[in-house]
């Protein structure tokens, strides 16, 4: 392994979890880039510091967030690492940042470039699903304009493959000095093919291809970074019409939305051009995050692999993209669905919690010794050991999602059934036994309150969706069971004060117990809908963000404390919205929104204390909460006087 080159990074960060300055910038410092098949982390110093290709889950070529010398590719003025400002250009996934130096100012835009569908002569390799307009070329596109005096612009690009357990060598590619290419040291056909094109002058200096120009108003230059056989621009003037391509593209598709004309409508819009920019557009899988390890503790261990597909987290994103009409990625995702759980001879496969975004089934977990960890959080973790958990709630966060996908159409596909009846059968099959829960602990299952709640979910959307098929005899057989499922949970997992439980017979708060409201098992008027949202408003909360639960009486399995997970937060918001606590609803919403990332991201979880932003980032999980979260009491304020409330993630003829 070569040298650290650690001391060409910038040093950004605020006081790490030891109290000294340290070298990674916060979490929230980042901006998120994404074509739908590749995706990046970029620094607020210009340098991006996450980047796996040719997959989102494929190891690293980039990988300075969870070690400084595991390799970053920056752009910007020479000595200077704070910009003036960084913003995304209105509508869609293209970062501009602008710099001020004492003698000039430079605009820098970053995208990963989308245009028209290229794959005309040949069908792709990995596309599984109908083909779209555009779609990704595989190009990490940098453009730089001299806006004002001179500059020097530095350049330094310094892969280092496989999570840095490979170095990189480059070598010209092109006739002079404006192409290089990088391969894996050692053994070439091990990784990816990283080539670099650029009017610069490229130097070439170990591991690191880097170059130096002044630059002086009115000057352009470019940089692309490429990883396929789509050929990079030549010249500035492509690049600027590449740059200008994928703005239009991304515009076309938030156009379809339906924001409502509110202060907030830019929040919105963020999460879903994320939520979208989270997809894997070849087989329509859903990522739950773009990162691997960051950490839920500051210098701690709960460090997972998010870069999969969820069902749940999957599931629940759609929610957030049905209230504001983009629905069409759902069509994808049933599809990736129907994929996952039917085998080569076409027999019926079950419902695991999570699969890769190509749809593999079996995920290895393993940690990486040779990383440092973001802040020193260890271990970095590789794969997810949960796939193969038994998670109960599963069943009925896709039915859910099923449910609204089909309710819009008016009626369930015929493809879609035999799915559907598999699903509600194995919900038949296995509500009475214990679970891992929706928080995935590691400790040993138990009769998971929420996951009961789930199951329930499972069985009514079942039933609704076996009356729209003509199934009516089956519909009456799934609504009866609800029932009875209904009835055993209000048996066994209320307590005396009438509060639901984590677990039956408990005494514990659980944050997922909000969706005993948002999910319709009770109505918002039943006395122990509002005795559990105001027990977790007033008990599972510090400094007013929600908890999952209390570490020191739940078996996670894990040790050590987490901060406050922002996607109940903003459940909270939306519980207390529908129980009519609209007023305190929206002092939570305003928090919770001044708290987002200044690109208007979200991580998993924040740090009630400080606003850091801790976990996976950017968290599909988050950004669906707040899209059902603002459009609750944006919808509450305009309906408070006509009494006519209408949830967030509901068409408006649903019961």
């Amino acid at each position: 392994m070569e040298s650290s080159s650690a001391d060409s990074l910038p040093i950004l960060s605020p006081v790490s979890s030891s109290g000294r300055r340290g070298a990674f910038p916060p979490i929230d410092d980042y901006a998120f880039l994404s074509d739908c098949e590749t995706s990046c982390l970029i620094a607020s110093s210009g340098s991006v510091e996450w980047m796996c290709v040719p997959r989102p889950d494929s190891p690293s070529v980039f990988g300075a967030i969870l070690d400084r010398s595991a390799g970053h590719f920056r752009i910007g003025p020479y000595g200077v690492n704070v910009p003036a400002a960084r913003r995304y250009l209105p509508g869609g996934m293209i970062l501009e940042t602008t710099w001020q130096t004492e003698t000039g100012w430079l605009i820098v835009r970053d995208t990963l470039v989308l245009g028209p569908w290229h794959n005309n002569i040949a069908r792709s390799k990995t596309h599984r699903r109908t083909p779209m307009d555009w779609d990704a070329e595989h190009i990490l596109l940098r453009t730089v304009k001299c806006v004002s005096g001179t500059v020097e612009l530095e350049m330094s690009c310094q892969p280092s493959f496989d999570y840095h357990q490979g170095g990189a060598k480059w070598e010209y590619t092109g006739k002079v000095y404006e192409q290089a290419t990088a391969r894996a040291a050692g053994q070439p056909e091990s990784g990816p093919t990283l080539v670099l094109t650029t009017d610069l002058r490229l130097g070439l200096e170990g591991r690191e291809a880097r170059a130096r120009t002044r630059m002086s108003e009115g000057d352009r230059v470019y940089v692309a970074l490429t990883w396929s056989e789509l050929p990079a621009p030549a010249t500035y003037d492509e690049a600027a019409e590449k740059m200008w391509a994928t703005t239009e593209c991304w515009r076309r598709w938030i156009t379809l939305g339906d924001f409502p004309d509110h202060p907030w409508r830019s929040y919105l819009q963020r999460s879903a051009l994320t939520l979208k920019g989270l997809t894997y557009a070849p087989t329509g899988a859903l990522l739950a995050a773009s990162t691997t390890s960051l950490p839920e503790t500051p210098g701690g261990h709960r460090n997972w692999d998010y870069r999969y597909t969820w069902v749940r987290d999957a599931s629940f994103a759609l929610w957030g993209l049905y209230t504001l009409g983009l629905d069409r990625e759902a069509n994808d995702f049933f599809a990736f669905l129907d994929d996952v759980t039917t085998g080569e001879n076409g027999d019926a496969l079950p419902l695991q919690v999570l699969y890769g975004i190509g749809g593999e089934r079996h995920i290895t977990e393993y940690e990486l010794p040779n990383l440092s960890g973001y802040d020193d959080a260890r271990p970095v973790r590789i794969g997810n050991a949960a796939y193969d958990q038994d998670q109960h709630d599963i069943w009925g966060t896709m039915l859910d999602a099923v449910y609204l996908h089909v309710k819009s159409r008016g009626q369930v596909p015929e493809s879609l059934w035999p799915l559907l009846e598999r699903t509600v059968n194995a919900a038949i099959a296995n509500w009475r036994n214990p679970d891992r829960g929706i928080w995935e602990v590691r400790g040993e299952p138990q009769n998971f309150t929420s996951s009961k709640v789930m199951c329930w979910v499972a069985l009514d959307r079942g039933a609704r969706l076996a009356e729209l098929h003509g199934r009516r005899t089956r519909a009456a057989e799934w609504f009866a069971i609800a029932e009875e499922i209904r009835d055993d949970v209000l048996e066994h997992g209320v307590d005396t004060r009438g509060v639901f439980t984590q677990t039956y017979g408990g005494d514990t708060l659980d944050a997922s117990l909000l969706l005993v409201v948002l999910t319709r098992f009770l109505p918002p008027d039943d006395p122990r809908v509002r005795a559990t949202v105001l027990a977790i408003a007033n008990h599972l909360t510090v400094n007013g963000l929600v908890l999952r639960y209390h570490t020191d009486t739940t078996d996670d399995g894990l040790e050590g404390e987490e901060g406050t997970f922002t996607i109940c937060s903003f459940w909270l918001v939306s519980a207390l919205v529908e129980i009519g606590e609209l007023e305190r609803a929206t002092h939570l919403c305003e928090r919770l929104l001044g708290l987002a990332s200044p690109l208007r991201l979200y991580a998993e979880e924040i740090d009630s204390r400080t606003g850091r932003h801790l976990g996976n980032f950017p968290q599909a999980f988050t950004h669906l909460a707040l899209i059902n979260a603002v459009t609750h009491v944006i919808r509450a304020e305009d309906q408070r006087n006509a009494g006519q409330f209408q949830p967030a993630h509901t068409p408006a003829n649903r019961p």
